[in-house]
C-alpha cells in the first residue's frame, strides 16, 4: 500500500451499534486497521470482520496512538476507537500528544479525523430522565494520571457551585476510597437527600440503573463501568425519572399556564439576573453593608464584589436595553 494513510478517532457511543453515528460506522467500514481496548473491540465485533485488529489493554493508550501513527505512515486507514466520544476522556488527546511529539502538523500527509460519539454522561442521562438540562460538569475520579489534591479541589469547587456532576471512573478493584472521598466533599455543600443516579454498563448487555441519594451513594454497587450522576439543589426524582429544572419557574408561574411572574419580562434577563443583582448589590452597599458582608452573603470573592461595585450599573443597563430593543 503506497502513500500516507489516515487516522480516524472514532467515538462509538455507549457501545450498542444502534447508538453509533452513521459516520462512525462508515469510518470503521473504511478502515484497513482497527485499534482499541479489548472491550471496545468486542463492542464493534460485528463491524470489523476481515480487518486487521490491534487489541491493547486499559493502560496502553499511548501504545494505541503509536500503533495508529505507524499504520497510517504505512498508508493504511486506521480506526482508533473509543467508547463514548474520543475527545471526552478518550483517545483524541493522547493521539495528538503522540502526533505532535513525532513532528506531525495538520499539513502532514497523514490525515486525522475526529468522529464524535455520545459520551457516557449523554447516554446515562437519557436512561434516567433529564438530569443535565441545567449547568453540569464531568470529573474523573481516576488518580492514575491526575494528583488527588487536584481532583479533590475540583470536586469541592463544583459541589459548592451547585453543578450537576457526572463522575467518570468512580471506582475500580484497587481504587475504592475515591468515591467515599468525593461523597465527603459533596456533603460539605449539598443536602444528604440530593438525588444520585448510578448507571452501570449503559445500553450494554448488563445494564443496571440505581437511584439513591448523596448520603447513601458510596454503599451502592459502583465499578469502572459505572457513571455517577449527582444532582444539584433543584434536581428531583419523580416516577422513576431524575430531572433538573431549567429554571422556567423563576420567571413563569407554571401553575398559572406559564404566565410571566410579576416583575419579570419574557425574553429579558431575570430581575435577579446580572443587572438586577448589580442594582441590589449597589443598594445593599449604600445601606451600609460592607464588602466582606456582601461577599459572604452572595458566596463570592470579596475582590470580585469590590471590582463589581466600582463598575457603573447605568452604562451596563443602557447597553443591554439597546441590544434588546
Amino acid at each position: 500500500m503506497s502513500g500516507a494513510g489516515k487516522i480516524m478517532l472514532v467515538g462509538i457511543g455507549p457501545g450498542s451499534v444502534e447508538h453509533m453515528t452513521q459516520r462512525a460506522r462508515d469510518a470503521i467500514a473504511e478502515a484497513d486497521v482497527v485499534i482499541g481496548y479489548v472491550t471496545y473491540i468486542k463492542l464493534v465485533a460485528d463491524l470489523i470482520e476481515g480487518k486487521e485488529i490491534i487489541r491493547k489493554s486499559m493502560t496502553e493508550e499511548l501504545d494505541r496512538a503509536i500503533s495508529a501513527l505507524e499504520a497510517a505512515r504505512a498508508g493504511k486507514k486506521v480506526a482508533l476507537i473509543s467508547s463514548g466520544d474520543a475527545g471526552v476522556y478518550g483517545m483524541a488527546g493522547p493521539t495528538y500528544e503522540v502526533l505532535f511529539q513525532s513532528g506531525w502538523t495538520p499539513d502532514d500527509p497523514v490525515q486525522v479525523e475526529i468522529i464524535p460519539g455520545a459520551s457516557a454522561l449523554n447516554s446515562c442521562a437519557a436512561l434516567v430522565g433529564a438530569p443535565l438540562t441545567h449547568d453540569f460538569c464531568a470529573i474523573s475520579l481516576s488518580d492514575l494520571l491526575t494528583p488527588w489534591p487536584t481532583i479533590a479541589r475540583r470536586l469541592d469547587a463544583v459541589a459548592m457551585a451547585d453543578f450537576v456532576v457526572a463522575l467518570y471512573n468512580p471506582k475500580s478493584g484497587r481504587r475504592t476510597r475515591q468515591i467515599v472521598e468525593a461523597q465527603r466533599l459533596f456533603l460539605r455543600h449539598r443536602r444528604p437527600d440530593t438525588p444520585v443516579a448510578i448507571v452501570k454498563s449503559g445500553y450494554r448487555r448488563r445494564q443496571n440503573i440505581v437511584f439513591t441519594t448523596l448520603d447513601s451513594m458510596a454503599e451502592a454497587d459502583i465499578g469502572m463501568l459505572s457513571t455517577v450522576l449527582i444532582g444539584n439543589s433543584n434536581t428531583f426524582v419523580r416516577h422513576g425519572l431524575m430531572v433538573t429544572p431549567r429554571g422556567y419557574a423563576n420567571k413563569y408561574d407554571m401553575e398559572e399556564g406559564g404566565a410571566t411572574r410579576e416583575g419579570e419580562k419574557a425574553g429579558r434577563s431575570l430581575s435577579t439576573g446580572l443587572l438586577g443583582w448589580l442594582e441590589t448589590l449597589q443598594a445593599e452597599h449604600a445601606a451600609g453593608d460592607s464588602i466582606e458582608t456582601l461577599a459572604a452573603r452572595h458566596r463570592l470573592p470579596a475582590d470580585y464584589i469590590r471590582d463589581t461595585l466600582n463598575e457603573p450599573v447605568e452604562a451596563e443597563a443602557a447597553a443591554s436595553e439597546e441590544s434588546e430593543a
